[in-house]
């Protein structure tokens, strides 16, 4: 690979080694970051002086942001100026090293976990992180020289005396007249002092300018440092909506100047801007990647995510072939960028790379099939904000709760709605795509098809109905062109033989959920089942759902990191196929150069083992022990026979009217389309055809499945 500028890959630089986990600056920090990064990743420690002049590593001035130090020494907090502010807290400059012994490293942001708390992790000194890590590199930042020159505190002596036994790779400072003193002293060869710039706006303390300021004058950055540390808002900026806005010229000017650039502020579970789509591997190669120009390091609490950008992904084609098996099955299309089941979500899917495009089929009103992720337009739609608000209704057999249903409106009064996009995680103020919230139209199940024929990049036709009944599939039983797929409706550990063997009966493939591929409790893998090598060991290909890139959807295991999730279900697991809102993601990590290696596979594209983390709770912090999952039985697949079925006017089981009709004699017109008074009901398998050329698609029912089946049959013949 060749890369801009220097020629050599970015620097990882694990700020207190993997703190997006772990307690910053810890043990378990260090070895984590050690573990999974690249071979020549550096540890960050950020150097605060104790009262006998020790250096520890804390990245926090105020020692209780990172340790347990407010209630092991109570009562010792003092007020203090912190670059001319009055600060509240507990300083390094008030305790010996000794008696800070017995005071503890915790997680100090507080929307990480917290249980690994009870670990005991004690405070680094430099020399320790030095000696008993042995780092490939170690990079100290000193964020306040002047602070400690107050206390009578000398941080230029101390940074001289341990560069005599520890060699640090490099050393950052905030401050000018800090790195001006050392500047000296250092070989660069061997120590490159780096500025670190903060806020723009922000007064740098020795030269009362603004670190905006100082970024006009990169020459004379150029006379006591070799590179600059920006926040990566310096490079690609963001507006207050949260979206990119042109990249700046901050990186090719350093690079005019001999300056090396270093991007800051990286962390997986953080709101990114949403032009990444909650994808950190995304951010890091827009920053690596672009073809103008790449940074030269990026520092980061999840140093797995640029380590995996930077060797796996990066120069990597959108026309590399696949170097995994998993078919990328999208879950309404891109809904994780548009609303889910528009025109916009499936040809974005079809632009990301997708294998199978998904059509969950409902029927409106007039018997006009279409694509939508639910039967509840309320999930789907604005329907609460039209006139059709007063057709709100309680169904419990299709629904908990009040909702307006597609059947209750004709195609064409649908086609009047807003489409919404979805936002699982709003409660966690995650949303997605807001600008396009709200754009898009829904398609038609022929329109659906025909937008799927036309994308040649789709590997086949792959057509689903789901029905509240396995029976449904028996009836495509003779139909050989079909894969049929069954979906188990609930948390699985196993399956018995009978299950699997009845399952085998009607169906090709089976859906299950992640859960019951790697349970969780309380966010940390419990375990791994048998349930997908039970299903394969029956020549049953598994596919799972769903994946999504937002972080607060994945296990901790994962590392907030929605690549380190797939792989880990598709190299460790062996699953068939992914069903994802983002088939982007999914797709790229098929190409990825890492893949394939076996015994050479890089640490940081490795399976997460299930319970690795767990061992790191202590009794205090350990969560209840869970009840298994069930086991899946003989009596949860086999169902009765379908009942005959209605046919008459577009009213549900709401009115009645209905003449009988036998399934095989309906008519495949769609002007007969009518609704079953059979109660309609969640549903619980999907169906699937073989792939055919010319197109993928995946079409979901929830209701009038006799119906629709004739009509299907009639497009695709």
């Amino acid at each position: 690979m060749v890369w801009l500028f220097v020629g050599n890959p970015p620097l990882v630089i694990a700020r207190g080694g993997f703190s997006g986990l772990f307690p910053d600056s810890s043990s378990l920090a260090y070895n984590l970051a050690l573990e999974v990064s690249v071979p020549n990743v550096l540890l960050w420690c950020d150097v605060q002086l104790t009262k006998d002049g020790a250096g520890i590593c804390i990245p926090d001035i105020r020692l209780e942001n990172a340790t347990d130090i407010a209630s092991v020494l109570k009562n010792r907090n003092k007020v203090y100026e912190v670059n001319g502010v009055p600060t509240r807290g507990w300083f390094s400059v008030d305790f010996t090293l000794p008696e800070l012994a017995n005071v503890f490293l915790t997680q100090g942001v507080y929307s990480r976990t917290n249980k690994f708390d009870g670990n005991g992790l004690r405070i680094l000194t430099v020399q320790d992180v030095a000696t008993t890590k042995k780092p490939p590199g170690l990079w100290l930042n000193i964020q306040h020289d002047i602070f400690f020159t107050q206390h009578n505190l000398n941080m230029r002596s101390f940074v001289l005396s341990v560069s005599k036994s520890v060699v640090a790779s490099y050393i950052s400072s905030p401050e000018v007249a800090f790195l001006r003193r050392i500047a000296t002293h250092f070989n660069p060869r061997k120590t490159k002092l780096v500025f670190r710039f903060l806020g723009q706006d922000e007064i740098e303390p020795s030269t009362n300018q603004t670190y905006g300021s100082l970024l006009k004058n990169l020459t004379v950055i150029k006379t006591f440092a070799s590179g600059i540390l920006v926040p990566k808002a310096y490079i690609w900026p963001v507006d207050r909506s949260l979206y990119l806005q042109p990249h700046t010229s901050v990186v090719v000017d350093a690079h005019k100047e001999g300056l090396e650039v270093f991007a800051s502020d990286f962390a997986n579970d953080v709101p990114l801007s949403y032009d990444y789509s909650y994808d950190p591997i995304s951010e890091c190669l827009s920053f690596i990647d672009n073809g103008k120009f790449s940074v030269d390091g990026v520092l980061t609490d999840f140093p797995i995510t640029p380590s995996t950008a930077i060797n796996c992904f990066a120069h990597v084609g959108r026309n590399a072939s696949a170097q995994a098996k998993p078919l990328v099955i999208s879950k309404c299309g891109s809904s994780g960028d548009y609303p889910g089941c528009t025109d916009l979500a499936y040809m974005q899917a079809i632009a990301d790379g997708v294998d199978v495009l998904d059509c969950p089929v409902q029927l409106a009103k007039d018997g006009t099939p279409f694509c939508l992720g639910s039967i509840n337009l309320i999930d789907s739609t604005t329907v609460v904000q039209s006139s059709f608000l007063n057709l709100t209704t309680n169904i419990p057999e299709i629904k908990a709760g009040s909702g307006i249903f597609t059947f209750s409106l004709t195609w064409s009064q649908i086609q009047t709605l807003t489409p919404a996009i979805a936002n699982p995680y709003n409660v966690y103020r995650l949303f997605r795509n807001p600008k396009h919230k709200n754009v898009g139209k829904f398609l038609t199940l022929s329109d659906f098809l025909a937008l799927s024929k036309n994308a040649s990049s789709l590997t086949g036709v792959l057509i689903g109905i789901e029905s509240s009944n396995s029976s449904v599939l028996m009836k495509f039983k003779d139909k050989n062109t079909y894969e049929l797929v069954y979906k188990v409706d609930k948390n699985i550990r196993d399956a018995h033989d009978s299950a699997v063997q009845n399952i085998k009966t009607f169906a090709n493939s089976v859906v299950v959920s992640k859960a019951s591929v790697f349970p969780e409790n309380q966010a940390l893998l419990a375990g791994a089942t048998d349930t997908v090598s039970k299903l394969q060991s029956f020549k049953l290909p598994v596919y799972v759902e769903t994946f999504q890139n937002e972080f607060v959807s994945q296990a901790w295991d994962f590392l907030s990191d929605a690549t380190v999730e797939i792989n880990s279900f598709v190299m460790g697991a062996n699953v068939d196929g992914v069903i994802t809102d983002f088939p982007k993601t999914a797709a790229r990590y098929k190409r990825n150069r890492c893949l394939g290696l076996g015994n050479e596979t890089p640490s940081y594209m490795s399976t997460v083992q299930p319970r690795s983390l767990m061992q790191f709770v202590t009794q205090t912090y350990m969560p209840p022990v869970q009840a298994p999952y069930p086991v899946l039985a003989n009596s949860d697949v086999a169902e009765p026979p379908l009942p005959p079925v209605s046919v008459g006017a577009p009213t549900s089981r709401l009115s009645g009217g209905s003449s009988s009709v036998n399934m095989n004699t309906l008519d495949d017109s769609l002007t007969n389309f009518g609704v079953a008074e059979t109660p309609l009901a969640p549903p619980v398998p999907v169906r699937v055809p073989t792939s055919r050329p010319g197109g993928g698609l995946s079409i979901t029912m929830r209701n009038k499945w006799a119906d629709l089946m004739s009509w299907i049959n009639k497009l695709l013949s």
